[in-house]
């Protein structure tokens, strides 16, 4: 928003417009051309101390000083850290397909904690626990899918939670020949 805190360094401070455009990098002929009220008609100014990207003293300092420039003050905003992956929603479509990514991953890699499985197909012990037994509901219509290809995780998570239990990569498991 260099205009809008343009027009509030032009109506609220007295620096020189060659200060101003070197602060907002616009061109000097722009700021004259706002000051003189040809460009930015309407525009609300943008206050730089209250957004923290100047203090009182820095403008202060050059008013005094026409050659001095002013310096943008580093952030004091703390970004809010990144949400922990959960649960996360799967569409309706996709629910009858997790016993089979369940079924999948129990088949080609029985050393995966039921955590790691819970947690990257989103759902829970219970399920996977009904799943192993053959006490699901629907235990007859379960054949084990690669739940990457279902859409119920990435690969990359999938090659992650493998390679946490020092298995083979999951690119490396070959479908179960029925011949043999």
């Amino acid at each position: 928003m260099p205009k809008a805190t343009a027009v509030w360094l032009i109506d609220k401070t007295s620096l020189s417009f060659d200060q101003i455009a070197d602060f907002v990098g616009m061109h000097p002929l722009e700021i004259q051309a706002i000051a003189d009220g040809e460009v930015a008609q309407g525009i609300v100014g943008y206050d730089p101390i209250a957004t923290g990207q100047l203090t009182r003293e820095e403008i202060a300092r050059c008013e005094a000083d026409p050659a001095a420039r002013l310096v943008l003050q580093e952030s004091t905003i703390v970004l809010p850290k990144q949400r922990a992956k959960g649960g996360r929603y799967t569409p309706v479509s996709k629910r009858n397909d997790r016993p089979d990514g369940i079924a999948f991953l129990l088949r080609n890699y029985p050393t995966l904690p039921d955590a790691t499985i819970a947690k990257l197909l989103g759902t829970t012990k219970d399920t996977i626990a009904k799943v192993r037994d053959k006490t699901h509901w629907n235990s007859a219509n379960i054949k084990p899918r690669d739940p990457v290809i279902l859409g119920l995780c990435s690969q990359g998570d999938l090659n992650a939670a493998v390679a946490s239990i020092g298995g083979p990569a999951p690119l490396d498991v070959q479908p179960a020949d029925d011949a043999a």
